[in-house]
């Protein structure tokens, strides 16, 4: 049996995150729901091809378009991947070259489309499904974006080298000098992951708790997606963070690894999607983003993904755990975007990378 997500389960979850991404006017802007029909189905044929710019791992963004061409054979999917500080950099360097290249953007960095909504880069659009089964905390007021997954950034342990009794439990448990050299966590310059979770850190308990973690001879590597790899590999016992999802589905296919959701929360982190103004397949993005947050292909994410889904309709995978059992840090995409510059700077010379 599978257990839909409820609505007070939602409830439950958009209080513990926060302000996730959005923060709801009196009066919203957003335009009419659109609805999937032939007449976008038949404009976005003629276009023939969407570009997608995203911050998900290569292989999932690949299958996402194989199923999108599965459906619509005449339109082509080029996805362009890479860790989400790094398309932002390369988001803001084509729009002042007058370059644009991409016609819709999934980012593991909410607080980019605070930027993005700024600078007037984003087309208003909303689906049918987005309007009817996406609460306001999970979608752009004005239309501007929706958030398309929500995961978690963990700490997690190698089984092999590491008894349940002694992994840690906390993230004051990582301090501890028994896990010196011994740990593996992502880097906020590349990772709108890792640049989301170190704000909530940071927030929680001060620079003064990662001037301590970086004293601990941490393998530092880039993206969210690197320490649950190098956790199933044995190169080190403990993840210090990354994402949950990569630990659920390596653990569910038989590697020695164990997710751990810290005593005093865990990081959550929101990946939006959104269309660009200025994208050269409009209608072809249209139908993508309306695609991509139907229940259909929103299921279909959650099931291979291990993510989770904010559509009221989506159901959760039997086995796997519910936000709404697991305690969370809040997200504040407000708070992301003013700390940013601060965040790399001082991470860099703390961990000397």
């Amino acid at each position: 049996m599978r257990k839909t997500i409820s609505r007070r389960d939602l409830v439950k979850g958009s209080a513990a995150l926060g302000l996730t991404v959005f923060a709801a006017p009196l009066k919203a802007a957003a335009p009419e729901p659109t609805a999937i029909t032939p007449a976008l189905i038949d404009a976005a044929r003629k276009e023939g091809k969407v570009i997608l710019y995203s911050a998900m791992d290569l292989p999932v963004g690949e299958k996402l378009g194989k199923a999108f061409e599965a459906k619509y054979p005449d339109i082509q999917v080029q996805v362009e991947r890479s860790g989400s500080e790094r398309l932002f950099q390369r988001v803001d360097q084509e729009f002042a070259s007058n370059i644009h290249a991409a016609d819709v953007i999934n980012s593991s960095d909410a607080s980019h489309f605070i930027t993005w909504k700024r600078n007037g880069w984003l087309a208003p659009f909303v689906s049918e499904d987005i309007a009817q089964h996406f609460m306001p905390e999970y979608r752009d007021p004005d239309g501007m974006s929706a958030t398309s997954r929500i995961w978690l950034s963990s700490i997690a342990y190698n089984t092999n080298l590491v008894k349940p009794d002694d992994a840690p439990k906390s993230f004051a448990d990582l301090l501890d000098p028994r896990w010196a050299g011994k740990m593996v966590k992502g880097h906020p310059a590349y990772s709108g992951t890792i640049m989301t979770a170190t704000f909530q850190l940071v927030r929680e308990f001060g620079w003064d708790y990662l001037e301590k973690l970086s004293k601990q001879r941490v393998m530092q590597v880039q993206s969210s997606t690197d320490p649950p790899k190098k956790l199933s590999l044995g190169e080190r016992a403990v993840m210090a963070d990354g994402n949950d999802y990569g630990i659920v589905l390596l653990k569910e296919a038989g590697q020695p690894v164990e997710p751990v959701y810290p005593t005093e929360g865990t990081p959550t982190i929101s990946g939006p999607t959104g269309i660009f103004v200025s994208a050269p397949h409009p209608n072809a993005a249209r139908l993508f983003q309306a695609w991509l947050h139907t229940r259909e292909t929103q299921q279909f994410f959650i099931d291979f993904t291990a993510q989770y889904s904010v559509h009221a309709q989506v159901q959760s995978k039997p086995g796997r755990r519910k936000i709404s059992d697991i305690k969370l840090m809040k997200e504040d995409a407000a708070g992301v975007e003013k700390m940013t510059e601060e965040i790399k700077t001082r991470y860099a010379k703390l961990f000397r990378v």
